[in-house]
């Protein structure tokens, strides 16, 4: 996998309003935001795409989705509602190629988005 921006945000060679950390999974607040919160939670140890996921990855996505929940309910939006989404490949809108969880709330989200 090529060294992707998300990577250089972990290992903090470029700045980024950071809000979650633990051993595995680091969120930070999305430069473009498509809602009033608006972070992602990216693991620590790149993988490309869901798609590039073994089932020995199966702890480390859990711990994305675990830590995405944790900062909801520390935040106080977690009872109102959020929403996360996993991009996969460009026809799925992922544009950096390093597996990322966007976490949506703060506004009533609607289905399709828009």
């Amino acid at each position: 996998m090529n060294d992707t921006i998300f990577g250089k945000i972990i290992r903090r060679e470029i700045p980024a309003d950071i809000v979650y950390e633990n051993a595995d999974v680091l969120a930070f607040r999305d430069l473009n935001p498509q809602a009033p919160v608006h972070v992602l939670f990216v693991p620590k140890r790149p993988l490309a795409t869901l798609n590039d996921a073994a089932p020995g990855d199966a702890a480390l996505l859990g711990k994305l989705l675990l830590g995405a929940a944790e900062y909801a309910k520390r935040e106080g939006f977690a009872e109102q509602g959020y929403r996360t989404v996993i991009n996969c490949n460009e026809d799925g809108g992922q544009t950096v190629f390093h597996l990322h969880v966007h976490l949506l709330a703060g506004r009533r989200l609607h289905w399709p988005p828009g």
